[in-house]
């Protein structure tokens, strides 16, 4: 019978690799899937008993992990998959259960809107420009302060196309590193206004308690697209009222956030329902 030993990790993530090395798994029949909270090993010949197999689909489907609908736990559920037909034997049974699961995981994403919708501020960004229709690919890019949020948006808007980005942050170096690390013209305050001037699109998450950007530094001719996302706020608000800007605050962003939350678990219903469905299916082709 396969078996499902489930444990919650709440440490840091060298105290978890530590964990994980420490492990010693079964040399058949076994696989081990580890993400970011918890750690399950799924073990055992023969018949896959109802709950481990309801279990697994909710898994594979995002109910159980911290953040509902989140994606990466489809890659590593099959990543946990791949390794353990890799690297042992697997039983028909087993290899049955997570390459149906799997299946569960595509369909479950396919047919409702768990999945859909920003859950992050750095994501709520990209998804207000996907929405807006601005080229991200050839639109030049100012970005204000070295932080985590920023340094997400980066990520994604660096490998989008030819675009220039600029990073700007009171401490120099730091805008220097950041700027090597991911291939960006790094500029110091005073020049602002200028790489301002030659953007589309402009992030600002300082923690700075005064206004980075005034009504005079917008030198643009033309539209721009802003994202305030600090507290208190860098941009002043009256920027708005200018022809050609849009200006986007913290408390937009978070309105967007709550609002794809509420569609995701108004999806949870939908998302039972298609496991029952497959958990008889399963059954009904063993």
């Amino acid at each position: 019978m396969i078996t499902c030993r489930s444990k919650d990790l709440k440490h840091s993530l060298e105290e978890r690799e530590r964990y994980y090395s420490g492990i010693k798994l079964p040399e058949n029949n076994a696989v081990m899937l580890h993400t970011c909270n918890r750690i399950e090993l799924y073990h055992g010949e023969g018949f896959a008993p109802e709950d481990v197999v309801r279990h697994l689909f909710r898994v594979v489907s995002s109910l159980e992990s911290a953040i509902i609908g989140e994606t990466a736990i489809q890659a590593q559920v099959r990543a946990a998959y791949e390794n353990a037909r890799n690297t042992s034997r697997l039983s028909a049974e087993m290899h049955r259960l997570f390459q149906h699961t799997l299946k569960v995981g595509k369909r479950i994403r396919t047919q409702t809107n768990i999945s859909k919708g920003a859950m992050s501020h750095a994501y709520a960004v990209i998804e207000i420009l996907k929405q807006d229709n601005i080229d991200i690919s050839t639109s030049g890019i100012t970005i204000i302060g070295v932080s985590n949020l920023n340094e997400s948006v980066i990520k994604y808007f660096s490998g989008k196309g030819n675009q220039t980005i600029f990073i700007a942050n009171r401490t120099y170096n730091k805008a220097l590193e950041m700027g090597k690390k991911y291939g960006c013209e790094t500029v110091k305050f005073g020049e602002l206004p200028c790489a301002i001037g030659a953007s589309d699109i402009v992030v600002s998450a300082t923690s700075a308690p005064h206004l980075i950007i005034k009504k005079g530094d917008l030198i643009k001719a033309g539209n721009i697209t802003l994202f305030d996302l600090a507290v208190p706020r860098d941009i002043d608000p009256e920027i708005a009222l200018m022809r050609g800007v849009s200006l986007y605050n913290i408390e937009d962003i978070e309105k967007r956030i709550a609002l794809n939350k509420n569609i995701r678990s108004c999806e949870i219903k939908k998302v039972e329902k298609i496991i029952e469905t497959e958990i008889s299916r399963f059954y009904a082709l063993s």
